[in-house]
């Protein structure tokens, strides 16, 4: 077993009083309202609520990819609005994972390239090792020497989840990774997303709007109008379905 060297029941991530406002006067929407949560080390959390509950505004503002209005926001013990620009490229690019849902790969570029792209842009030598773990755990070793172009979107979305694990991040976040992927692809994606936590002890946030997705992980955080408004832990499909049934939106605007 590789570790990521998060250390169980430490806090990987955590906001304090994070709030997110668009706008000014009666225009504003406030997409965080005072939220103050912490992300479990060596977890696998997803964060789920209606369109509009701020989810995805959350994870990015815990990603460092956005700015609360106020608040704060911690990855380990460093809180991020005290790192200047140098600092912040540092974090996301040695602490920080990212896997989205357009998979954002550089299609000149091979399938190994891409999973080693942050490491030669950061100058740092890859752990031969590693490597071939993650590349065996996702299972995409006959792909490497394709271009994006030449992958489907199962196989485009298994090399970004191997260059987020390729530097051993503190910190995964998955903003829908299996939204654009059929239902085989998916369950691929969270099954390697759930093994990279209970084998090599990685941490992931991921946002979702999918019951199923959401019964891979440890804990589920739940969100409306900008707000926590409970979570569940051990989550099934079911649970997930009836809890996200009695949060009915009550803002049209998606953030």
């Amino acid at each position: 077993m590789h570790s990521t060297g998060t250390t169980p029941g430490a806090v990987a991530a955590r906001t304090v009083g994070a709030s997110k406002v668009y706008g000014r006067g009666d225009a504003a929407i406030h997409a965080l309202d005072d939220v103050t949560v912490d992300v479990a080390a060596s977890e696998f959390t997803a964060v789920m609520g209606p369109s509009g509950s701020g989810k995805s505004t959350l994870v990015h503002c815990m990603a460092a990819l956005d700015t609360p209005t106020s608040g704060s926001v911690y990855i380990g013990d460093t809180e991020i609005s005290t790192l200047d620009d140098e600092g912040l490229t540092r974090l996301r690019r040695d602490q920080v994972g990212f896997v989205f849902q357009e998979y954002n790969l550089i299609p000149t570029l091979t399938g190994k390239e891409n999973i080693l792209l942050p490491m030669d842009i950061a100058g740092r030598k890859p752990d031969r090792e590693w490597y071939d773990t993650v590349v065996d755990a996702v299972g995409i070793r006959d792909r490497l020497a394709h271009r994006p172009a030449e992958m489907s979107g199962g196989q485009q979305q298994r090399i970004a989840c191997a260059r987020a694990l390729m530097g051993r991040p503190s910190i995964v976040f998955a903003d829908e990774p299996t939204g654009n992927l059929d239902s085989v692809a998916g369950a691929a994606i969270l099954a390697f997303l759930r093994r990279s936590v209970t084998d090599f002890g990685q941490t992931v946030v991921m946002v979702t709007h999918d019951p199923i997705a959401a019964s891979y992980t440890d804990r589920v955080i739940f969100l409306r109008d900008g707000k926590i408004v409970g979570e569940l832990r051990s989550p099934t499909t079911q649970l997930v379905m009836e809890r996200m049934a009695a949060l009915q939106p009550r803002n049209p605007v998606d953030v």
